[in-house]
Parts: C-alpha cells; structure tokens; sequence
C-alpha cells in the first residue's frame, strides 16, 4: 500500500526528469536566438495591427474559437507505463489518489497556456470594445472553471472504448466552450451563462451517473500517453538521439514516383536507400513541409522585404539543421556494412538528399515573393537559396555531423 501512495511521485519526477534532459537539446543556443528574434518582430507587428482595429472587428467570436480548442483539448497525464495494464489493474480501486494528482498536474500546465493565450489575446478585446485590462482575471478565471470541467468530464468519456462517443464528446464541449466564452466576452446576461453552465454540469452528473459501474479502459488510457511522450520524443529526436523513439514507417505509395527516377547502378544504392529514409521513415518530410508553410507564410505577411530574405534563409537553415541526423538513421543497421558499395557513396548521396531538399525549398519560398508581385525580389531569393545550399551542404554539414 506504501508504494502505491509513493507511486506518482516516483512517476511524475521520472517523467519530469526525462522532459527535462531533452528539453535542454530543443532549447539550445541558435533556437533560443531565432525564437527571441521571431516572438521579438511578431510582437511589434502584432501591436500595430491590433492599433488598426475597429469596433466592427469579431473579437468575441475569435476569441471564443480559439480558446475554445486549448479548453477542448484536455488530456490528463497519467505518466502510465505499459506493463501497468497487468501489475496495476488489481490495484485499480485504491489508485484513486493517484488519479486525483494526475488531475490536477494536468489543470496546472494546461492552466499556465491558457494564462498564456489570454494574455495575447487580450489587447485586441480591449481595443474593439474600449474596455480595460481589469477583466482579464474575471475571463481567466471562467476559463479556468471551464477547464475544470473539461478534464472531469474527459476523464469519465475515457471509460468508454467507443470512438463515436469521444468524437461527440469532443464536439459538444467544443460548442458549449465556444457559446459560454462568446456570452461571457458579450457581457450577455448572467442567467445565461448561468443556464449553460448549468448544462455542462448536468452533463458531467450523467455521466458521472453512467460510468459508476465501469472499469478503467487501461490500455486506451495507456496508449494515449505513450502517444504524448512519443511525440515529444519525435520533435526531441530532430535535436539530440532518442533511444526510447521507436521509429514509424509510413507507406506513401504516392510518392514512390521519386524513386523510379533514380538510376539503377551500384553507385546509387545509398541515395535509394536515403530517398526512401526521407520519403517514409520518422517524421523528416513532414518537418520540410510544416517549415516550408510556416516560412511561406511569415514571408507573404511580412511587409519588411529583408525581414522576408531573413526567413528564407533562417527557414532553410532550420530545415538543413533538422535534416542532419538523417545521415545517422542508419547507424545501428549492420547488414548494411556488408553493401559492396564505396563508404564514400553514402556521403555523396546524402549531400544530395540535402542538396534536393533545400533547393526545392527555397524555389519554394522565393515564388511566395512571385505571389506577391516582385518578380524580381523572387529571382534573388532563388539565388540566396541556391547559394545558401551550396555553402550550407559544402561547410557547415560536417562540422555539426
């Protein structure tokens, strides 16, 4: 009985440790450096366009959205294991205090994003309906009830094993977050919001009502938190090594066109063997594509033309950066070491996996520019992205290899 009361705080200083470690590699100089830089300029522009803004702007309406999701979205950390299911599932009756914790660590993180977006969100509400900042505590702490209730309300859809049930689920306490909040930021009437929040609390009772005679869905609850630290372990893998990652391999048969292309000769067995790496293995072609939008975009929104040439760079720098343990994926493979191909080859192949990747990229976010109108502006931006490739690929790629 001991150690189940010690169990979550073994647990959660475990996991917390683990998070730790490679949150160090994620927060390292150079991303510290660009995040400064990036959340620097956001701000300034974000101040002068929330100054344009008039009292025809839908600031409850976005507001509500997008709050909305961070209140809908609400996981509870259980920092479960996978052999649990077996040793763990006699002792479910007296791990209620266990659950409690997990509870309310997870209200406390998730509280502090809320306080976050609040906070960004707030100039807007003030500017469009010329009030002060004295209701951000009485927004935030509705917000906070609110996520109260998502978490009770989650947890118990969780002993449910039917998707239908948490598809609706995660519909209707969307909807009713999305009209509490838009009530509360029109200063609707109190036996309004009253009456909502009356309708979510009957419906945690009901199903607070018709759980009481279920158990525990333990491998669902299970394999949602694995899946939340395998994510975190996906991004942290971009960074550092891994070795709790399991790796994913995904088919896209669409795709297979690329490889076709290559010609069969021994020389290219290693960029073959890249290629599909690239196309299929971890999560590399998805990081280009999520960068390449995000660079494209902060490129067509921003007025300032250098600012716009530092992001191409700084988006394919990201880009080539991430894709450097690429060259690595391989590493543990033996059979490998018995191809009777030159080691020299695997080098070559991955100069030009890079080499593609971030050419492409750059033609890329240079026809943003072309979107634009400034054709010019668009020629030298495939220029600075043809010659960043080429230093990045000649010198920098071996010293951080």
């Amino acid at each position: 009985m001991h150690d189940v009361r010690e169990l979550w705080t073994e647990r959660s200083k475990k996991t917390g440790k683990e998070i730790g470690k490679y949150l160090r590699y994620i927060f390292n100089g150079h991303l510290m450096i660009v995040m400064i830089f990036i959340i620097g300029s956001l701000t300034f522009y974000y101040q002068e366009w929330v100054i344009s803004l008039d009292e025809h702007f839908p600031a409850a309406v976005i507001m509500a959205v997008i709050l909305s999701v961070l209140l809908t979205y609400s996981p509870i950390y259980t920092f479960l294991l996978e052999a649990d299911r077996v040793f763990l599932l006699p002792l479910e009756n007296k791990l209620t205090n266990y659950f409690w914790k997990s509870g309310i660590v997870s209200f406390v993180l998730q509280a502090y994003i809320i306080l976050m977006i609040l906070a960004v969100l707030m100039p807007i509400y003030v500017q469009v309906y010329g009030t002060g900042y004295n209701v951000f505590f009485y927004f935030l702490l509705s917000s906070l009830l609110l996520k109260i209730w998502n978490l009770a309300l989650r947890w118990k859809v969780q002993y449910f094993v039917e998707k239908q049930v948490h598809l609706t689920d995660s519909f209707v306490r969307y909807s009713l977050n999305a009209v509490f909040l838009y009530l509360l930021f029109m200063s609707a009437k109190v036996f309004l919001l009253g009456f909502v929040f009356v309708i979510m609390w009957g419906l945690y009772f009901y199903f607070h009502k018709v759980t009481k005679e279920k158990g525990l869905k333990w491998e669902e609850i299970i394999t949602l938190e694995q899946n939340r630290l395998t994510g975190f372990y996906r991004i942290a893998n971009l960074f550092t090594d891994v070795p709790k990652l399991k790796d994913v391999v995904k088919r896209r048969k669409w795709l297979d066109w690329l490889t076709t292309k290559l010609v069969y000769h021994n020389k290219n067995t290693q960029l073959y063997l890249l290629t599909r790496t690239f196309l299929r293995s971890g999560d590399y072609l998805g990081l280009v594509v999520r960068l390449t939008v995000i660079g494209g975009l902060l490129i067509y929104f921003w007025d300032f033309v250098y600012g716009q040439f530092f992001f191409l760079l700084l988006f394919m720098y990201l880009t080539g950066f991430q894709l450097l343990p690429l060259k690595k994926h391989h590493q543990n493979i033996l059979w490998l070491d018995l191809y009777p191909i030159n080691e020299k080859h695997h080098s070559i192949a991955f100069k030009k996996i890079v080499s593609y990747v971030l050419n492409i990229q750059g033609v890329l976010l240079a026809f943003v520019f072309l979107i634009k109108g400034d054709w010019l502006y668009s020629l030298l931006g495939i220029v600075l992205a043809i010659t960043f490739t080429l230093l990045f690929v000649r010198f920098y790629r071996w010293k951080k290899v």
